[in-house]
Parts: C-alpha cells; sequence; structure tokens
C-alpha cells in the first residue's frame, strides 16, 4: 500500500512536463544514458540531473552506474499506485455521470 508521502512525491514528480517528457522518453527507450536524455532538452546538464533526482526520489525511475556512464531505467510500479488511488474518484465520477444520465433521460 503506498502512503500519503509517496503519492505526493509521486504526483509532484508527474506534475512537471519536463519530468513527464523525460518518463516518456524512458518508456520509449529503456535504459538510455543520462547525457542521451538530457541531449534534446534546452537545458543544462545540472538541470536535468534535478529532475531525475526528484523522479528517482518517487521511485519512477532507477539509475545504475556503469564505469562512467550512468543509465536510467523506468519502474513504472508507483504509477500504478498512483492510478489505483486516481482509480477511486473515476468510480464516483462515474457513477455521478450515470445518475445524471439517468435522470436526463426521463426528463421530458
Amino acid at each position: 500500500m503506498t502512503t500519503q508521502p509517496d503519492l505526493d512525491r509521486i504526483f509532484g514528480a508527474l506534475s512537471d512536463p519536463t519530468r513527464r517528457a523525460l518518463l516518456q522518453r524512458l518508456d520509449a527507450e529503456d535504459g538510455i544514458s543520462v547525457s542521451e536524455l538530457a541531449r534534446p532538452l534546452a537545458m543544462s546538464l545540472p538541470a536535468v540531473m534535478k529532475h531525475l533526482d526528484v523522479l528517482e526520489g518517487a521511485g519512477l525511475i532507477a539509475r545504475q552506474k556503469t564505469g562512467r556512464t550512468v543509465a536510467c531505467r523506468l519502474t513504472a510500479a508507483p504509477m500504478e499506485d498512483a492510478m489505483g488511488w486516481l482509480a477511486r474518484y473515476q468510480r464516483f465520477w462515474t457513477e455521478s455521470l450515470d445518475r445524471l444520465a439517468a435522470a436526463l433521460e426521463k426528463a421530458p
């Protein structure tokens, strides 16, 4: 079970468009180096490293150093936890919208 601080870190990490772009890239090219990840971004390598620190702190990526190269891998399990949390509210909205649809169908 994911704790509230864990969810806060996950949602905080996902709130930034640069971090979401990094995750998308890792989804497409898992295990690429930090320098490869940073190459298309219009920011310094230290700035990218700060974003990767946030993602790693949320458990969304893992880094592995081989020699002088650091590779990043996507770890999606925390996103599943966040999706589970969101699913409770999806059920609420689905039920509410179903009730609204039923009421509108009964209206003259």
